[in-house]
């Protein structure tokens, strides 16, 4: 993936707009470009500084492709620490692809996916988390994924990897020290400072773990299944919360055939949510599978809403209803479930204290009326703990860097084991050189091939 090649792509997305922006890097980027702007002031481009814009016109010998501003980027100081130039034109397709093609006749080669990104890991203008969370910021799609985003995009993460990484060295050496004069029998390596450090970095390393499952959700976004009999308002609920005519709503039980799926943003944070069939007995073949479905959603599914119609419980009923909540919180007892009363419009008040009083933290609402909506959705942000976030404390989003951290923190185990046993330096520094390579996976000061061309390749082209 790596090569010196002065590389081309259409930066923004593709199709027709206002404007475009075709991006080129590599060594030769400005003395392929040069020849084929014409200022409107006669100037030279390759004779001007860097971090300017100049109006002009992009031709092919005699003709004018179109007219344009060229942003100039000389030496390293660059996006991807290369000289890089790029050009503002018209959004026509056609003038794009037309622009596109005359550069790659003057050797400029289609980029890669990713690959100006690439560029900049290489040469040192960002570290491998950082890179990664360029992808990360340009697909957040919620005002908590982007803050995630940005603060790793800074160098948030990186800096306490880092400085974990730096003083865990600072010792290695030390522990390699002493086995260079093993005879003499010293230690250079202070044991009980390394028993602190080993401790500080096992703390770091498992709240940066744990923050794995809020960060997760919050750039995965937290699916929630509706369930309930038929015929409850599942799909009129589905249609409130998100605010649209989603999902078609009938009076005729089993309108819902299939799960229905849709995001909302509540709170900064993505919530996936999926109405799924009504569960009951049917011979109906195809609302079969679409029960069966129901439950394949509810496993899915991180938070689940049982819904009811409140206008429908028969004494009778509410002990149906109460069997039925306990078999699924016996059956799911870490997932979290919502008991919410469907059509309260239509109960008296008696009534109403009268179900408060039966079931236990029941939610009381009308999705025709969108009474209650507001409260369910606050309550459904009860079950995020953004307290890490609002703290502008680093969390991890990236499957990549969870695995890394899990592999660390089980070496950094090791290492406090062997100074709890007091082992020998040699098979201590063992375990040391383990958890510094799985914390270099994680800056990309150990990478190989493979992983970057994985990671780049999820990237768009033209970034």
């Amino acid at each position: 993936m790596i090569s010196q090649d002065t590389i081309v792509a259409l930066a923004t997305p593709s199709g027709a707009g206002a404007i475009a922006v075709i991006r080129v890097s590599g060594m030769d980027a400005i003395k392929i470009c040069s020849p084929l702007f014409r200022s409107v002031r006669g100037k030279e481009l390759s004779l001007q500084k860097s971090h300017t814009i100049h109006l002009g016109h992009i031709i092919d010998g005699e003709r004018v492709l179109d007219e344009v501003l060229v942003s100039l980027f000389k030496g390293t100081n660059s996006y991807t620490g290369e000289p890089t130039v790029e050009i503002s034109c018209h959004g026509s397709t056609y003038i794009q692809q037309e622009i596109i093609q005359l550069l790659l006749r003057k050797k400029c080669r289609m980029a890669n996916a990713g690959e100006f990104t690439l560029r900049a890991f290489i040469n040192g203008k960002l570290d491998l988390s950082q890179a990664e969370a360029v992808a990360d910021l340009i697909a957040s799609d919620s005002e908590a994924s982007h803050q995630i985003a940005m603060q790793q995009m800074r160098g948030g993460f990186s800096n306490e990897i880092k400085k974990l990484r730096d003083e865990l060295l600072n010792f290695a050496s030390l522990i390699e020290l002493e086995l260079d004069f093993a005879e003499e029998d010293v230690e250079f390596a202070d044991r009980t400072q390394f028993k602190d450090l080993v401790s500080r970095i096992t703390n770091v390393l498992k709240r940066l773990i744990d923050s794995f499952a809020v960060g997760n959700v919050i750039k995965n976004g937290i699916p929630v299944a509706i369930v309930g009999e038929p015929n409850v308002g599942k799909s009129t609920l589905l249609n409130a919360l998100l605010n649209e005519e989603r999902a078609i709503v009938s009076a005729i039980a089993g309108t819902t055939r299939d799960t229905i799926e849709d995001e909302i943003n509540i709170g900064g944070i993505g919530f996936r949510f999926i109405d799924t069939a009504g569960i009951r007995d049917t011979k109906d073949v195809v609302e079969s599978i679409g029960i069966k479905k129901t439950f394949e959603k509810i496993e899915q599914a991180q938070v689940v809403i049982y819904l009811v119609d409140s206008s429908q419980l028969t004494k009778d009923r509410l002990q149906e209803l109460k069997t039925e909540i306990g078999k699924i919180k016996n059956k799911y007892p870490q997932k979290p479930l919502i008991i919410v009363a469907n059509k309260v419009d239509k109960l008296e008040n008696f009534e109403i204290e009268n179900l408060k009083s039966e079931i236990e933290n029941i939610h009381l609402l009308s999705a025709k009326q969108n009474i209650g909506v507001e409260e369910l959705q606050n309550k459904l942000l009860e079950f995020v703990n953004t307290g890490a976030l609002r703290n502008n404390e680093t969390i991890v989003t990236n499957t990549r860097h969870y695995d890394a951290l899990l592999k660390a923190l089980e070496e950094i185990q090791k290492v406090q084991y062997g100074l709890d046993s007091g082992i020998s330096g040699d098979l201590m520094a063992i375990d040391i050189r383990q958890a510094l390579y799985h914390f270099g996976e994680i800056t990309g000061e150990i990478t190989s091939d493979d992983l970057l061309g994985n990671i780049f390749a999820n990237f768009c082209i033209g970034k």
